[in-house]
């Protein structure tokens, strides 16, 4: 015991978690804007986040409209409600913005990504890290005496997963592509 009367295991709070517990918490996003395909536009909506101090966890971009010259950005973010609604807001002042969806908040969507993983090891470890990849649908797409390069695509938890049971089998190296994400239904 000790001057406060506080018995070891007593309370699950810390006098340093000093947060607000009304404070909102903070949640992932997937926005998807509809923009002009011109010089410049990536940078200026990226400098919207940058310039204000918020995170872009993944970003993808592609022409989806050659006729229309329309390019679609999709952004992994996270901040508040406040925070997302005010990135909303400002992305659709930008003049090059037709559109910008959250994904998360207007209904059910599909998110997949893709990745490369390059696993190298022998013996136990090699037949180890074929079956994991049996197990996940992963391809070989490219093999050496010593090493595996695998290609997994899915949702961004499943390539998380695979990377994790990966590491200790000898990961050595991983590209992904970025969240590609659309609404579900009409």
């Amino acid at each position: 015991m000790n001057a406060l009367n506080i018995q070891k295991g007593m309370s699950s709070h810390s006098a340093y978690d000093l947060r607000d517990p009304h404070a909102q918490t903070e949640e992932s996003h997937t926005l998807a804007i509809m923009v002009e395909n011109e010089p410049g536009v990536l940078a200026r909506v990226i400098g919207l986040f940058s310039g204000r101090g918020y995170n872009i966890d993944s970003l993808t971009v592609a022409e989806v409209d050659h006729a229309g010259h329309r390019s679609r950005i999709t952004v992994v973010t996270r901040g508040t409600p406040s925070v997302i609604e005010q990135i909303k807001a400002q992305l659709g002042r930008i003049v090059v913005v037709h559109d910008v969806h959250d994904l998360t908040v207007e209904g059910p969507s599909v998110e997949r990504e893709l990745g490369l993983f390059k696993v190298q090891g022998q013996g136990d470890k090699r037949v180890e890290a074929l079956r994991i990849a049996e197990i996940f649908r992963a391809n070989v797409v490219d093999s050496t005496l010593e090493s595996f390069v695998f290609e997994l695509s899915g949702a961004p938890s499943k390539l998380d997963a695979f990377a994790d049971l990966m590491r200790p089998l000898g990961l050595i190296d991983m590209a992904r592509t970025g969240v590609a994400a659309l609404a579900r239904g009409a």
